[in-house]
C-alpha cells in the first residue's frame, strides 16, 4: 500500500486533528443490532471487535446530511469546508460499494439517458416533470402509491442500464447510490455537482472531468447529452476518469487497513488509547 495514498484518504475520512472527550457512555461491547439499518452494524462491529470492548463509541446510522455537533462516525455528511465532526466510515457497504464488469463499449450504447428511481423528493419530482416525456431519455418511477404514478415503469437490471450512454445518477435523501457502479461502467454519470458525499469520496469528483454535469435546475440536460453525443473522444476521457476513481476502492486489503485506521485515529484522538499508528 501506498504510505502517502494511505496518509492522504485517512485525512479525508477522519480530519480530527485535536483530542476531544467522546460524549455518551455507549461502549463497543454495549453494541447491538438494530430493528432498521442493520448493514451498518455489521459494517461496524466487523472492525470494532479488533479493539478494547470498553472504549467508548459515537456513530450515527443512516443517512446524515449535517455535521453533528460532536465527533460521530457516519456514512455520509455534506460537502463543505468544516466537517471534522462527521468521520466518514464505510457503511451499507453492500448497498454502495456495488461494482460492475461492463462488456458493452460506449459506442454501442443507445443515445439515451436512462433513470429508475424512487421519487420521493422534490428535486426528483422537479427532473421527471421535466424531461419524462423527453425524446433524449428513457426515465421511469420504481415506487408506487403516488400522485404521479403516471411515471411508473419496471425496475430493470443494472446489466440493462448499461446498454445506455447515459445513466441519471441523482442524489436522494443524501447521496447518488448507484454512481459508484456507474463510474465503474463504460457509460457516462449524468447529475449535478453532489452536495454530500461517502466513503467513495464524491466531493473529490470534478465536473465533465469524472462525469457529465448538468445544472441544478437540470435546465441544460439536453445541451449537455448532445454535446457528449457529438464528441466522443471527451466522453470516453470522461469514463477512462471515472474508472481510475473507482480503482481506488477495489483493493480490499487497502479499504480493510482504512477502516481500521479510521477507527484507531477516533479511539485515539479521544484519549481512549494510543495510536497503532501514529505516523498516519
Amino acid at each position: 500500500m501506498d504510505p502517502e495514498v494511505v496518509r492522504q484518504r485517512l485525512g479525508y475520512y477522519n480530519d480530527i486533528h485535536n483530542p476531544f472527550e467522546i460524549q455518551g457512555e455507549t461502549t463497543i461491547s454495549d453494541l447491538s443490532a438494530p430493528k432498521k439499518n442493520k448493514a451498518y452494524y455489521f459494517d461496524l462491529i466487523a472492525y470494532t471487535r479488533y479493539f478494547p470492548q470498553e472504549y467508548r463509541i459515537s456513530y450515527k446510522f443512516g443517512d446524515v446530511t449535517e455535521v453533528p455537533e460532536v465527533p460521530t462516525l457516519v456514512k455520509s455528511r455534506p460537502i463543505s469546508e468544516n466537517t471534522s465532526n462527521a468521520v466518514l466510515f464505510k457503511f451499507n457497504k453492500i448497498r454502495h460499494f456495488t461494482f460492475t464488469n461492463d462488456r458493452i463499449p460506449y459506442h454501442k450504447k443507445k443515445n439515451l439517458l436512462i433513470g429508475r428511481s424512487n421519487v420521493k423528493q422534490e428535486h426528483r419530482r422537479a427532473f421527471y416533470r421535466m424531461y419524462f416525456d423527453h425524446p433524449l431519455c428513457d426515465l421511469g418511477q420504481i415506487n408506487r402509491g403516488t400522485a404521479h404514478d403516471q411515471w411508473l415503469k419496471n425496475k430493470i437490471s443494472i446489466n440493462e442500464h448499461l446498454k445506455y450512454k447515459f445513466i441519471l445518477c441523482q442524489e436522494g435523501n443524501d447521496v447518488a447510490s448507484n454512481l459508484k457502479w456507474v463510474m465503474s461502467s463504460n457509460s457516462l454519470a449524468v447529475m449535478p455537482q453532489p452536495k454530500y458525499e461517502t466513503w467513495f469520496m464524491e466531493g473529490t469528483l470534478k465536473p465533465n472531468v469524472h462525469y457529465v454535469a448538468i445544472k441544478d435546475d437540470y435546465s441544460d440536460l439536453e445541451e449537455r447529452l448532445t454535446y457528449y453525443l457529438n464528441h466522443e473522444t471527451e466522453a470516453l476521457e470522461i469514463i477512462r476518469n471515472a474508472n481510475e476513481h473507482v480503482r481506488k476502492f477495489r483493493n480490499p486489503r487497502l479499504e480493510h487497513a482504512l477502516c481500521l485506521l479510521v477507527l484507531d485515529k477516533f479511539f485515539s484522538k479521544s484519549g481512549q488509547g494510543t495510536a497503532h499508528c501514529p505516523q498516519w
